[in-house]
């Protein structure tokens, strides 16, 4: 990631924040993209502390937090959650003798519940799939392809567009992938989205490593997403209520109500920590007080003096 002259560390910061990035690539295994934030983070606070970012005391950190006074919280979140994991690291590794990161400030909880979409949302977009794929334009085909795979898998865009042609193969209803942090995960693929995806394999090079190639690579996250928006409107959804990643959130949603349950979600959509999974407790809330109460093996035990 390029970083502005002003925002290169120097001397025992620049060394520092080098170790623990390496840490969290080969120890935590973190993504490429959550180390290129974390890297921007720390490099911006080493700048705003004129290069005293490791040897920071509590007074400084306090003035670098009153400096995030009129960014967005989730951003003043982010880089408060970075230094504090820096400064941990140089404690843990006895870099330096104390942990002045409880000075940095914590933005009050409340997480905002995802984009979703209803049934007759998603009813509507796959009516204008089906009918515009009917009409055997490659490009219809492909797009038919993609929304099928976002929708009845949950992929993240950047796992769907960078899927190689052979990834997903007739008869076989799951597929391995490779995603945040190089986790592992098994992901099921409907009858549907196996039939649209040979549909499309028909108009894909004999030649080409993807499955949705574009020039010499692959589809872009970000041709992905105005294509989505694209749909949208043509289905006659506000565009700025759908994206890929609105997509994932619907397969999450629409599982929940089906019956599934959280574990089995988390599963799904890759999530390291069943508590990112609980976000989506929100879209059932009623169903799930409803299943308790239904059955709950006490229910139909009477209460002693009742």
């Amino acid at each position: 990631m390029a970083v502005s002259r002003v925002d290169q560390p120097a001397g025992e910061d620049a060394r520092l924040i080098a170790l623990f990035l390496e840490m969290l690539a080969a120890e935590a295994g973190a993504a490429r993209n959550t180390l290129a934030a974390y890297e921007t983070d720390l490099r911006k606070a080493s700048a705003e502390l004129q290069g005293g970012l490791a040897s920071a005391d509590r007074a400084g950190l306090e003035r670098l937090g009153e400096s995030w006074a009129d960014l967005a919280r989730t951003t003043v979140a982010r880089k408060a959650a970075a230094l504090r994991r820096f400064f941990g690291f140089l404690a843990e590794e006895g870099l330096r003798a104390d942990d002045p990161s409880p000075a940095l400030p914590r933005p009050p909880a409340g997480r905002p519940l995802p984009k979703t979409l209803s049934h007759a949302d998603i009813e509507r977009m796959f009516e204008t799939l089906d009918r515009e794929a009917a009409l055997e334009k490659p490009l219809a085909i492909r797009l038919l392809a993609l929304v099928e795979l976002l929708y009845g898998s949950g992929m993240r865009a950047s796992e769907l567009v960078s899927l190689s042609r052979e990834t997903i193969r007739q008869g076989s209803p799951f597929l391995i992938l490779r995603g945040k942090g190089g986790r592992e995960r098994l992901v099921p693929i409907s009858d549907r989205a196996l039939a649209a995806v040979e549909r499309w394999r028909s108009h894909v090079p004999a030649d080409s490593r993807w499955l949705f190639p574009s020039g010499k690579a692959h589809l872009s996250r970000v041709r992905l997403y105005q294509l989505v928006k694209e749909l949208a409107a043509r289905s006659g959804i506000p565009p700025e209520r759908v994206s890929p990643h609105v997509l994932r959130h619907a397969f999450a949603t629409h599982l929940l109500e089906g019956g599934a349950d959280l574990r089995t979600l988390q599963t799904l959509l890759g999530h390291a920590d069943i508590a990112t999974t609980q976000i989506y407790t929100h879209v059932d809330s009623a169903r799930l007080v409803a299943l308790v109460n239904a059955r709950h093996p006490l229910v139909d035990v009477p209460r002693r003096g009742a």
